[in-house]
């Protein structure tokens, strides 16, 4: 059979070959024709070769990519497969050779290239384990061990739980899964939206798979083969959220130098040898960086080394990782998902699945459910996860790898979104359970915290329930629960703004600050991008994140440790001060600061501003801010509703920008009654190239919370060619 392409209208390719070996080269080839210059970009990311064309502000990341073993552990990684999983590891190549020939036709021709003065580079075959580990390898959030440690050093260790919070530089998601009983077909539903930091091109690829053996639509990963985390074999449909496990660790290290090189101290006390050798990075328009490469028998040495940090503090960071570890990523699960059939399959596909560590959720067309983390993670004590543990002491040593914790539904639902639930004994820090609580009030029928039921239209067609909430549910309502903007983490702020009305305080507001109170505890609360009170909100919060921050409080807080630039935004004050601001207010005491003055004062200077601005709306300051490798100074994105803890989660920093650079990097709706009433959108368009009517086609509709259609049928396809 001769291998096809097609299009749909949205330009979504959908693939035909014999088999999966010239399918997954159809694949590499469509996605290099589509994203040359996204796949450019996440090669060097993977090699730590970004600044040879990025310049200094890429320097940071490529240390970090040589130090910590990016491109070494995937080719361990691919060895392995090799070894032990030949079919997938030639399928892997096969994606690889296609990558090549897509690159070779119509890498040139894309306007990146010429701006940086690039041509496209060749893909080796363990290039899409490095790209996999270089997206994934700070998802679980390991430099937040720093954080606690710090915070737990100055603070003490109340601090740890005070702060904890699903922070910015954490990738999360929404997911659920509504079993047959509680759908207008009698068929599961799996619906949900990953939340990344938002690229252009995007992180995300709509694509349909088919071959003899196999026909799956789903959302891909560019420059991965298969269908990792969504996908829909039209018998049987999965799909994923972040676990939130912690299985990462660092190590504090003793190093010395000795005439033969670099030796550490072991648990036993004995000093051995380091693997030690040098790399340079090369930096456009200046001289080029040495790095030390340092990997002890914990891992690859990521800060400091033998004369400590930067700033002469005497310390040097192991960090210690499963695939660095095992040489597997559970690249052969990806194969084995694309042959699924039954939920058994998916559940025996990922029994074999080692990072990200992710829930995952599943149903077929026989009626049944999964429900499910997978993934590695190991078994250690409790003070590796929660701070920087001696290398040289005994006790902190990996034992094993914990079992996968499995779970059904309740009332015929599932929910995931990154809270404590499933995955509660493998992790440390979770997210706050708004989005997970809202997600099942709204499947349930209620509207949230007023206590009203949904009766605003907001829940589609679908059976009604004796109170006016919703029974049953369509592919087609799903919409509404993605983009559901109820803000239930505004509470203990406005709930200190309620308590400023005292009468034995003789402190009086101004009128134009207890007008804006008096608006806000009328607030609906949600964070529409055209409400001017949600604006007013953010308005305060913002004032008050900024007065927390700067009180003497958390003064030794506020200069951040000479660690590797990239883990800085995991030890920068404000943004933690902003997502742990609900710990913060509702602590019974906050190391003696006046929370209500500053309440006061945050309240009287939100006042001030939005009388200069009165007719401001959140969704003036609330805009898109995606990630380019080459920025456009003139580019100013389009206005958002929600915010982070909303269903419709767009992340912002509050307290020091409005902006969100993180949000749904897709949209998705599997209909197991019918995979052609199945629904998918990403933020922009199925093509990474300007000139393509691709590009941005879908930025309306997502901006929209409206779904596009999955297309199923080969007649209603647009052929492209033959390859």
């Amino acid at each position: 059979m001769t291998t096809e392409i097609h299009r749909d209208a949205w330009g979504v390719p959908h693939l035909r070959a014999a088999g999966p070996a010239a399918l997954a080269r159809a694949q590499g080839l469509v996605t290099a024709r589509d994203r040359s210059w996204q796949l450019e970009v996440e090669r060097h990311r993977a090699q730590g070769t970004s600044a040879s064309f990025l310049g200094p502000e890429a320097v940071a990341w490529d240390v970090f990519a040589r130090r910590v073993r990016l491109d070494d552990t995937a080719r361990r990684c691919f060895d392995r497969l090799t070894e032990r999983h030949s079919e997938t590891a030639d399928w892997v190549r096969a994606y690889v050779d296609g990558v090549n020939e897509g690159l070779a036709q119509e890498g040139s021709h894309t306007p990146e290239f010429r701006q940086a003065g690039l041509a496209p580079g060749r893909w080796e075959p363990w290039t899409p384990l490095a790209v996999w580990l270089s997206t994934h390898i700070l998802f679980a959030g390991f430099p937040a061990k720093l954080w606690r440690d710090r915070a737990a050093r100055i603070l003490g260790p109340d601090a740890v739980g005070l702060f904890a919070t699903d922070g910015p530089a954490t990738a999360g998601s929404n997911g659920w899964l509504v079993a047959g009983a509680r759908t207008t077909t009698g068929q599961a539903l799996i619906a949900g939206d990953p939340h990344r930091f938002i690229e252009e091109p995007g992180v995300y690829q709509q694509i349909r798979l088919a071959c003899d053996e196999f026909d799956v639509v789903g959302i891909a990963v560019p420059g991965i083969p298969g269908i990792a985390h969504f996908g829909h074999t039209g018998t049987v449909a999965w799909a994923i959220t972040n676990a939130m496990a912690d299985y990462q660790d660092l190590y504090r290290e003793r190093l010395r130098r000795t005439g033969a090189g670099v030796e550490a101290l072991g648990p036993d006390g004995t000093w051995r040898r380091v693997a030690r050798h040098t790399e340079l990075v090369r930096v456009a328009g200046e001289e080029s960086v040495e790095v030390e490469i340092l990997e002890t028998e914990r891992g690859p040495i990521v800060a400091g080394g033998p004369e400590g940090l930067d700033d002469g503090t005497p310390l040097a960071l192991a960090l210690r990782y499963p695939p660095r570890v095992t040489a597997d990523l559970g690249f052969q699960a990806l194969l084995t998902l694309l042959r699924a059939r039954r939920v058994a399959d998916v559940d025996a596909a990922l029994d074999h699945w080692a990072e990200p560590v992710n829930v995952v959720q599943a149903a077929d067309t026989e009626g049944g459910l999964l429900h499910r983390v997978a993934g590695r993670v190991p078994v250690r004590s409790a003070a590796n996860g929660t701070r920087l543990v001696p290398a040289w002491e005994p006790g902190h040593e990996w034992t094993g790898w914990h079992p996968n914790p499995r779970a059904g539904l309740t009332d015929g639902i599932a929910v995931m979104a990154n809270q404590r639930g499933l995955a509660t004994p493998l992790g440390v820090e979770f997210a706050a359970p708004y989005r997970a609580d809202r997600i099942r009030e709204l499947l349930n029928g209620k509207d949230g915290e007023d206590g009203k039921d949904g009766k605003d239209g907001r829940g589609g067609k679908g059976g009604e329930n004796s109170k006016g909430g919703k029974d049953t549910w369509s592919a087609a309502d799903m919409a509404a629960i993605h983009t559901d903007t109820h803000l239930a983490s505004a509470a203990p702020l406005l709930d200190h703004l309620a308590a400023l009305d005292d009468p034995d305080d003789p402190h009086d507001l101004t009128v134009a600050a207890a007008d804006l109170r008096e608006r806000l505890l009328r607030w609906d609360r949600r964070m529409d991008a055209d409400s001017q009170d949600a604006h007013a909100y953010a308005t305060v919060r913002g004032a008050l994140v900024r007065r927390l921050a700067a009180h003497p409080a958390f003064a030794a807080l506020t200069a951040p440790p000479a660690y590797p630039e990239v883990f800085l935004p995991w030890l920068a004050l404000l943004p933690r001060i902003g997502f742990a601001l609900e710990h913060l207010l509702r602590a019974e005491e906050l190391y003696g600061i006046d929370r209500p003055a500053l309440v006061r004062e945050a309240l009287e200077e939100a006042a001030a501003a939005l009388a200069a601005a009165p007719a401001a709306r959140w969704g003036d300051t609330h805009r898109l801010a995606p990630w380019r490798a080459l920025p456009d100074p003139s580019y100013e994105g389009p206005a958002l509703s929600g915010d982070h803890d909303c269903v419709l989660c767009t992340t912002s920093v509050p307290g020091w920008t409005d902006l969100a650079a993180r949000g749904p990097a897709a949209r998705y709706v599997w209909d197991l009654a019918r995979r052609e009433d199945s629904l998918w959108i990403v933020p922009h368009g199925a093509s990474g190239r300007p000139d393509s009517p691709h590009h941005h086609d879908q930025l309306p509709l997502w901006l929209r919370g409206e779904l596009a259609p999955v297309v199923t049928d080969w007649t209603r396809l647009t052929k492209e060619n033959d390859v």
